[in-house]
């Protein structure tokens, strides 16, 4: 029995200090994957924090015919949800109620599709420090417009290095979504990225 097992049976009988071991392990991972999924740090600290109070709280359910990484990931997949959900129905209810858009998440969509051309590689500093720091906000961006469950997919296998049948099960979907859910987000990070092979060109 390894480490974690021993932990998980100790918290299933009421141990609140292997509990407090198990986030401890696991908050890292599970911020990551929430922050992926809303691109707001507040928003995923939240978020994390209702992770494991859940987890807490469905303890005495956890079976271990998952991993226990995979059935903290599921439950924060399923908090971002439904948390995007939310804050949907809030920006048409705002736009029912004004006839306008959310300005605020307008801007930041505005800002997000105009930012490849306010700080293009070609008219920036030379450093290469600077234009990592560039390349990567860039990244940062173009991951916040992928639909949640492309984000969630490629933020499982791409940042946390889940085979696709763990993330099949993470998201309760079929390993054959997960590809295409992958496919398609890769296709448009490739397309949301194309113009820096434009503008910086083949090194050498």
């Amino acid at each position: 029995m390894t480490d974690e097992q021993l932990l998980i049976d100790r918290a299933q009988q009421g141990d609140r200090e292997a509990f407090r071991h198990l986030v401890e392990r696991s908050n890292a991972d599970v911020y990551r994957l929430a922050y992926d999924m809303t691109r707001n740090r507040h928003d995923a600290e939240d978020l994390s924090q209702e992770v494991f109070i859940r987890a807490h709280r469905s303890l005495a359910n956890f079976r271990r015919e998952a991993k226990w990484s995979t059935w903290l990931y599921r439950i924060t997949v399923n908090l971002c949800l439904d948390h995007r959900d939310k804050q949907s129905r809030k920006r048409m209810e705002y736009r029912d109620d004004t006839g306008y858009e959310d300005q605020a998440d307008g801007s930041s969509r505005r800002e997000a599709r105009n930012s490849g051309a306010a700080s293009s590689p070609a008219t920036s500093s030379p450093d290469r420090e600077t234009e990592s720091v560039m390349i990567q906000q860039h990244i940062e961006q173009a991951l916040s417009r992928l639909p949640a469950q492309e984000r969630a997919v490629f933020s499982l296998r791409h940042y946390h290095d889940l085979p696709l049948k763990e993330i099949a099960d993470t998201m309760n979907i079929a390993e054959g979504t997960v590809k295409s859910h992958l496919f398609r987000a890769l296709q448009r990070l490739r397309r949301e990225l194309a113009f820096y092979k434009k503008e910086i060109g083949p090194e050498g």
